[in-house]
């Protein structure tokens, strides 16, 4: 949706104030005797509004993106079709874009905000408030929101890149933030006029090079967009709806889901960086840290949050629809078919799913789906049975394994055994503070694995 697109003297006047912009740092490094540590706070600020705009960007952006296979946090949405208006004014906003605004914003929270956190608060750096270095960082965020509100949504910019060409603009400024960075833990030595000037006129020449190919026509060489050439693609097709009525329906029932994603917020963890946000929380937690451990929750819940929102928004807002021979998996949410498969050629089979045997639900594993000919799943649902019958599937066999409490006992035993052992260190007096979260970190897995898959065996023969 355009909604009043600019026209093209506005468009050149919004970089026109966006290229002044950029020069205010370097009128304040000439004549107002701005240091390096001015610097790093105008560019620090201007890095924080472009990663949040970058990533509110990514998540409109109509083209499709290539991505790297299971490399992106929450990369199972990448697998989702079809777009959610929040408000009628605005664009879609596209589930398969999540995982690269989630890589911005991750890498930010991750990298950047601890780093930045941490040298704020030993090194104290020397800044000189001033009245021109408000108006340059002012100056600075009101222009890339005037741009973002202005060219990218009323003027539909969105329709023309992908979230991950976006990912360019918040990689060019961390390069920034980072030469700034090092220069200002040198001391002033380093942060000489003429190196300062450079760090100004290279940062502003990247800015207006990149206003001017974004915002105007011009003739430029495209030498940065070629390290991003191919970053985007068409996006996957809709899949067209069946001709004919609607034979049955069936919903997802939530709660299954839900008990289903808990699991999945491991794998949240699993990334070297965020479990080294664990470790720091154990720390924290150990010494007493109060505020590290006050943002260490924070981190933990925003993780969890996500791993089983995006769980539930892969499996919890289908609707499985019986057409004559076809079965389709539709999105209420989104508004769109997700697969599609023939009841005949098809092939379905019970899933013996954990949540299913604690909650009395059921679920089938399907193949031969399309497209790309994948396998999927129709469920969780409250009645298996029910399902299966409205929807005419042909299941060959509609029963799991049954209860089988001698392996449910061994199991959890076998788990307890695992666990005395980093019991017994915990409890232990000799181990001081240091020394345990040491084994946690050494040790703690080879404990924590088989426990893991003790308990896992258990639940699915419960």
């Amino acid at each position: 949706m355009r909604v009043h697109p600019p026209t093209e003297w506005q468009r050149r006047r919004v970089g026109s104030v966006a290229a002044v912009a950029n020069l205010v740092p370097l009128v304040g490094v000439l004549t107002l005797g701005w240091n390096v540590y001015s610097l790093l706070t105008l560019y620090w600020i201007e890095g924080l509004v472009t990663v949040l705009l970058a990533a509110a960007k990514a998540l409109f952006a109509e083209r499709g993106s290539p991505g790297l296979p299971d490399i992106e946090p929450l990369h199972e949405l990448r697998e989702k079709r079809g777009g959610w208006r929040p408000v009628s004014r605005l664009p879609a906003v596209y589930p398969r874009n999540v995982p690269f605004a989630a890589s911005i914003l991750g890498f930010w929270t991750v990298a950047v905000l601890p780093a930045s956190v941490l040298y704020w608060v030993t090194a104290e750096p020397a800044i000189r408030p001033s009245l021109s270095l408000l108006v340059g960082g002012v100056g600075l965020v009101i222009t890339q929101l005037h741009e973002f509100l202005s060219d990218y949504l009323a003027g539909g910019e969105y329709a023309d890149v992908s979230a991950q060409e976006i990912l360019r603009e918040p990689l060019q400024l961390g390069l920034v933030l980072l030469t700034v960075g090092l220069l200002a833990s040198a001391g002033d030595r380093s942060g000489g006029l003429v190196l300062l000037t450079g760090i100004v006129i290279v940062k502003t020449t990247t800015s207006v090079y990149r206003i001017v190919t974004d915002h105007t026509d011009l003739p430029v060489p495209s030498v940065l967009d070629e390290a991003f050439d191919g970053s985007h693609v068409e996006p996957r097709p809709d899949i067209d709806t069946p001709d004919g009525p609607v034979r049955g329906r069936i919903s997802v029932d939530a709660a299954p889901v839900l008990l289903g994603s808990l699991p999945m917020i491991a794998f949240g963890f699993a990334h070297r960086s965020t479990f080294a946000i664990l470790i720091g929380l154990a720390f924290a937690a150990l010494t007493g840290g109060s505020v590290w451990l006050v943002l260490g929750l924070v981190f933990v819940l925003v993780v969890a949050g996500a791993r089983i929102g995006s769980y539930y928004l892969r499996y919890g807002t289908i609707e499985y629809r019986r057409y004559e021979e076809q079965l389709v998996a539709y999105d209420t949410a989104l508004g769109a078919v997700q697969w599609t498969t023939s009841v005949d050629s098809a092939t379905f089979s019970i899933r013996n799913a954990i949540p299913d045997r604690l909650l009395d639900t059921g679920t089938l594993a399907v193949s031969g789906a399309d497209p790309d000919d994948r396998d999927t799943q129709l469920g969780p649902v409250a009645d298996l049975d029910a399902t299966i019958e409205r929807l005419e599937l042909p299941v060959a066999d509609p029963a799991r394994p049954e209860r089988d409490s001698a392996v449910i006992a061994s199991a959890l035993l076998l788990a307890l055994f695992f666990l005395a052992v980093p019991a017994g260190l915990a409890l232990s007096p000799k181990i001081d503070t240091a020394q345990l979260i040491g084994l946690a970190v050494g040790v703690g897995p080879i404990f924590l694995l088989p426990v893991v898959l003790m308990i896992w065996a258990a639940l699915r023969r419960i």
